[in-house]
């Protein structure tokens, strides 16, 4: 029995998900050798990522995780910070929840850089569920939520290191020490390293292709498990430090800054997180438990791109306490609790300065029935009162149904509502001479209201046998209406960028179709198509948004060689993806030469990867990102004089740098 419960205790808080009693289920697959997973039992549309799978390519943090993964879009967002962005369903990461151990993480002034700021190292596995998420977790949850889970210090090695250089002059070291220090107690320290020290201008306009750039992570994890009496408590320290310089080449900082000698832009970054979660397993009804969650952070930005400057600080809690258990059996289970949450938020925006503070409370209940065998539901809804956006209620809906063997049709619908950040969500605007207009509505969010969406979504799975190989296909729909929504709108002018609210429709549709198959022993391929069809009216014109491919092409082809007693083993892996052409924003009062289509055209990115595991301990890996070396053209707008109206770095469809090699080692001690 204290066995039994040992496993709900590490099961209940190291990867307690908002559908909590389907994580149960997706503990079990991660054991598996595939390292990408999509159950038939799990009642919400979840994809969980191994950390094998994050090995397949360059992953030096989380927002370079999903290179191989076909439900998240990865592009650029700017030509200056060399920052990826993530979508998903067409819509950029703002609309999606994004969690550490179900804590909210990437938020408010996080939400450009956020995502670089977890090492890959780290990292566990990641759950990805398309559609509006779970109420446990709260209402801001739109297109679908991203789960990162940490490395647990019961699970991890007494020491790790990993080492990465590449041809950009990026060079990180990654540090891991963990100590048991009793049968109850264990601790993991994480230090995590990167800096760029090198200036790169491959498409030779005098800029940088990437920032010089330092980080320092320091991460200290406490786990207390306590099987006998059932409780288990997670307490995590952590400090970041990030600084990027970019701009032209010859930019000094201490000699240029605010000056027209050259242009240039710094972006510093300090930032504290504190977190706690505690639980409790009742030994006698292991079905019945209650945990405590609360994460206190301290975000401080200071940026300054050319003259514009924008500096945020944001001081956050976060608490959630719920309770777990049963209507009569275990089929009929329940979730209900209270979260509140608090931000103070300090911009500095070109000599304005926005100060405000938003505080929430809210209570959830949400219902899982599940007859074990074709069919489970979970039906949700949560009140919230929120001290601007007032007093609202969010429900949520997901269905599963097994129609016949190996087969899965999954439904969702939710409402979603949140707070426009709208200059920490569009930094990379501030690389440019736009002026920026907020058309004030009457809300109380820089003048505008929240944004308020509904999502609906349908999907069907198939797993086959064909050949004695094993295989599966299948497609999901998914549709986000806003109901309101923050305009960005980019096609008044290349001169201005113009924040409203909603007048009229904006939707997104997405359609992805997906076929994966074991074509000999150990050679797999995974495919995918994307189309999204996504419209907003905008003041002027009904237009698609820009920079969003209409349709997308996704390929992997992995392989690895039979792993001998010894313990070694080739890995080789290969993808590439396909995009459309993209309706690009208004460059039409701008002279030829610094102006630029209405559409982009296609393009691909090929990546590779080859590891040689030379035992259960050592490893290395070489790889390649954009080994066809396509690159923008016309990257940075008005470049040869960056001080004039016609300067632009925001309008990045494609790669600038062109193709990048790396290699590194993994060495551990067990």
């Amino acid at each position: 029995m204290q066995k039994q419960i040992s496993i709900l205790l590490l099961l209940f808080f190291c990867s307690y998900t908002s559908f909590s009693q389907d994580t149960l289920k997706e503990i079990k697959v991660q054991n598996s050798s595939k390292s990408l997973q999509k159950s038939l039992k799990l009642t919400a549309n979840t994809t969980i990522l191994s950390s094998k799978e994050l090995l397949k390519a360059a992953c030096c943090n989380l927002a370079e995780s999903f290179e191989t993964n076909p439900s998240i879009d990865v592009n650029f967002s700017d030509a200056l910070t060399g920052t990826k962005q993530i979508k998903m369903l067409g819509l950029t990461s703002p609309y999606l929840m994004i969690t550490e151990e179900n804590i909210p993480s990437v938020r408010g002034a996080s939400q450009a850089f956020g995502l670089t700021f977890t090492p890959g190292t780290w990292i566990e596995c990641i759950q990805i569920t398309k559609g509006a998420g779970s109420v446990v977790n709260g209402y801001e949850s739109i297109s679908g939520q991203i789960n990162t889970e940490l490395i647990k210090p019961i699970n991890d090695d007494p020491f790790f290191i990993n080492a990465f250089g590449s041809s950009d002059s990026r060079f990180e070291l990654n540090t891991h020490f963990n100590k048991k220090i009793s049968d109850k107690w264990s601790s993991s320290l994480f230090l995590h390293g990167n800096t760029r020290i090198a200036k790169n201008d491959m498409n030779n306009d005098g800029f940088l292709d990437n920032p010089l750039a330092k980080q320092i992570n320091i991460l200290n994890r406490w786990q207390y498990s306590n099987a006998e009496k059932g409780w288990v408590s997670f307490t995590n320290f952590r400090y970041m430090n990030d600084k990027k310089q970019t701009g032209q080449l010859e930019f000094d900082p201490n000699r240029d800054r605010f000056t027209t000698n050259y242009w240039g832009s710094e972006i510093n970054t300090e930032r504290v997180d504190i977190s706690n979660k505690v639980g409790y397993i009742f030994p006698d009804m292991p079905f019945q438990s209650i945990g405590f969650q609360n994460a206190i952070n301290s975000h401080n930005q200071e940026s300054y791109f050319g003259f514009n400057q924008y500096n945020i600080k944001q001081k956050s809690y976060y608490s959630n306490f719920f309770f777990n258990s049963i209507i009569d059996n275990t089929m009929n289970k329940f979730s209900t609790g209270i979260n509140f949450a608090y931000d103070k938020y300090d911009e500095f925006v070109n000599q304005i300065d926005y100060i405000r503070t938003d505080n929430s409370i809210g209570a959830f209940f949400e219902y899982t029935y599940d007859n074990t065998t074709n069919f489970s539901a979970i039906l949700g809804g949560r009140v919230d009162n929120h001290n601007r956006l007032g007093t609202f209620f969010t429900p949520r809906l997901h269905v599963r149904y097994n129609p016949w063997e190996k087969s899965v049709i999954r439904f969702s619908a939710g409402r979603g509502i949140r707070s426009a950040n709208i200059f920490a969500e569009n930094q990379q605007l501030f690389g440019s001479s736009r002026n920026f207009e907020i058309i004030n509505s009457g809300g109380k969010i820089y003048g505008l209201n929240p944004e308020i969406a509904w999502n609906y979504g349908l999907s069907f799975n198939q797993k086959f046998v064909l050949f004695n190989r094993n295989g599966d296909f299948g497609f999901d729909f998914f549709r986000t209406d806003f109901q309101n929504q923050v305009v960005v709108d980019l096609y008044q002018g290349p001169q201005q960028v113009v924040f409203y609210n909603l007048n009229g429709k904006s939707f997104a549709n997405s359609l992805q179709i997906e076929f994966n198959y074991e074509l000999v022993k150990q050679l797999n391929i995974r495919t995918a198509y994307k189309y999204y069809d996504i419209q907003t009216d905008y003041q002027y014109v009904t237009q698609e948004r820009p920079l969003q491919a209409k349709h997308r092409f996704f390929g992997n082809l992995e392989y690895q060689t039979h792993l001998s007693d010894e313990g070694k083993q080739w890995k080789f892996d290969f993808t590439i993806n396909w995009n459309g052409k993209q309706r690009l924003p208004s460059t039409i009062s701008n002279s030829g030469l610094d102006s630029m289509p209405d559409f982009s055209p296609s393009f691909s990115v090929m990546n590779m990867q080859i590891s040689r595991v030379f035992s259960s301990t050592f490893e290395v890996y070489v790889g390649g990102e954009n080994i066809g070396n396509y690159k923008q053209e016309k990257a940075i707008l008005g470049s040869e004089y960056p001080f004039s109206t016609a300067f632009d770095t925001s309008i990045i469809y494609a790669p600038i740098f062109g193709q990048m090699y790396y290699a590194g080692l993994r060495y551990r001690v067990k």
